[in-house]
């Protein structure tokens, strides 16, 4: 099968290359998936998981990608629950050959059903967005109606998930980013939008929640915004200041077959939009993944036409 690999760090998405690997088996408990659509977060150059497996050995060359959209071609021993033939989408492990090739195995529990009138493109574009989403607001925020939330990155694909989901369930939100993506924001559902470039994010005053995908003197400052009781969540590691009189989380996001289920189900009936900037074929991802230039939105490989 066709697929990309990577195998030094240091050169991440531009040591990429396509090369032919043998079609992965299914083991105990997975499925062998034909991938049709593949997504890619760039940080995962940075993930150890990436290149060592999880007894710390090195582990490449190896196909990155952890989004999938495709259908399923074989069962492993012991799979229950998913059938050949079905069209699945979902979250691969991080420390297994990933998703930017024609063939994946894939753990059957990590994947849900894509609906017939999802195309496969748009399957692929939510599980680590909508997942993070979910997971930052729901299970570690314990977002309430009628809460404030900051959230970081609100025209990128997670922070747009992120501020579609808050309004849906009642949350008054601000976005945050660069100039240029203030609008983009705003029309994902965002009632206010600072410039962090140019507008004092202290301005904002008290939030119930901050969602912060940025880090570093960002999220420092983020800290001091959050409320008595309030909670600041972070996917971008431990924060370094925690707010005065609230709760301070960061979190991997996890495979979820129920949560995959709501996210594809807002998509159908026009609750969530997807952030899709790029779609680009398995022969040019590695182009694709390297752009000249910034990329609003998420870059989706489409393996299959």
């Amino acid at each position: 099968m066709k697929a990309i690999v990577v195998t030094d760090q240091a050169a991440g998405t531009a040591g990429m290359t396509l090369v032919e690997r043998p079609e992965p088996p299914a083991a105990i408990n997975d499925v062998v998936v034909e991938v049709h659509a593949s997504g890619f977060v760039p940080t995962e150059m940075a993930w150890p998981s990436t290149w060592t497996d999880r007894r710390d050995r090195d582990r490449t060359p190896s196909i990155p990608g952890h989004e999938l959209a495709g259908l399923v071609t074989s069962l492993g021993y012991g799979t229950t629950g998913l059938s050949v033939g079905q069209r699945v989408f979902g979250l691969t492990d991080w420390h297994r050959d990933g998703t930017l090739a024609e063939f994946v195995a894939v753990e059957a529990r990590n994947l849900a059903p894509l609906p017939g009138d999802v195309d496969f493109t748009v399957g692929a574009s939510l599980p680590i967005s909508g997942l993070t989403a979910w997971q930052g607001l729901f299970d570690h925020g314990r977002l309430q109606a009628g809460q404030s939330v900051l959230v970081h990155g609100a025209a990128g694909a997670v922070g747009s998930t992120v501020t579609q989901l808050a309004r849906e369930f009642g949350a008054y939100v601000i976005g945050t980013g660069r100039a240029a993506d203030r609008q983009k924001a705003l029309d994902f559902g965002a009632r206010e939008f600072v410039d962090l470039d140019n507008e004092a994010l202290e301005d904002v005053g008290g939030v119930d929640l901050v969602f912060d995908v940025i880090g570093g003197d960002i999220q420092r400052r983020s800290a001091g915004l959050v409320k008595a009781g309030g909670t600041l969540v972070s996917v971008v590691g431990p924060p370094e200041v925690r707010p005065a009189d609230g709760l301070a989380i960061d979190f991997v996001v996890e495979a979820d077959r129920a949560q995959l289920g709501e996210i594809v189900r807002r998509v159908r009936d026009g609750r969530l939009r997807t952030n899709i900037g790029t779609i680009a074929t398995l022969d040019d991802a590695v182009a694709a993944l390297n752009p000249a230039e910034r990329i609003s939105g998420k870059t989706i490989i489409r393996v299959r036409p």
